[in-house]
């Protein structure tokens, strides 16, 4: 469905294109078949103000039609760009859900950097998939940086939160360093003052707490 919407997209744009493209041609033509078609009596110095307008007209039509053929193609590579996104975060999901419901396949991923138990780690993995949504949020322009820091005032009231932090922060910065994309930089930098400003702020709100009663 989704390669449907995208295919009549592009041809949609390919054709507003080719139909501006037909047009200027056309316009740009006239003075030319005017030249050949023209009685020999005509006014020919009225004929060549009329070329000149024409020439103009031309111009501005053609500039008009190379700008949507621009952000036809802009527009084209940002769904590109969207649906990218879109892939990784789903396989990314899926191959954490396998792993959550199987523990013997939590022994593929990276070990915890920290030691601690299964269910903690099964946890930091769910924190780890809202973590990346953020991030490609932010990367698209979806989550501002005033936004995202909004959202991780609140994420990092939790225990659970702060300990992922703790265990993947050095992995996450190793790897936006290595992509050497300064919004993606600039998204791990935010996520290392909220969570300093969050153990300024005080201790967390512990798993047991988060719930009456404990549960």
């Amino acid at each position: 469905m989704a390669e449907t919407v995208k295919l009549r997209r592009a041809r949609r744009a390919l054709t507003w294109s080719a139909v501006l493209i037909i047009f200027t041609s056309g316009v740009a033509a006239t003075p030319f078949a005017l030249n050949v078609l023209a009685p020999k009596s005509l006014d020919w110095e009225r004929l060549s103000d009329v070329s000149q307008s024409y020439g103009a007209v031309s111009l501005v039509i053609s500039a008009a039609a190379l700008l949507g053929v621009v952000t036809s193609i802009a527009f084209q590579a940002k769904q590109a760009r969207l649906d990218g996104e879109q892939t990784f975060r789903s396989a990314h999901r899926e191959l954490t859900m396998l792993a959550l419901s199987d523990s013997a396949l939590l022994r593929c991923w990276e070990p915890p950097r920290i030691p601690m138990t299964e269910a903690r780690w099964k946890q930091l993995m769910v924190t780890n998939l809202i973590v990346s949504m953020w991030a490609s949020d932010h990367h698209l322009g979806r989550l501002n940086d005033s936004a995202l820091r909004v959202v991780l005032s609140a994420h990092f009231r939790g225990e659970v939160a702060r300990a992922h932090w703790e265990n993947s922060a050095p992995m996450w910065r190793d790897h936006m360093a290595a992509l050497e994309d300064p919004p993606r930089l600039r998204f791990v930098e935010i996520m290392d003052e909220a969570y300093q400003h969050a153990r300024e702020a005080g201790p967390p709100v512990l798993d047991g707490e988060f719930f009456v009663g404990g549960g």
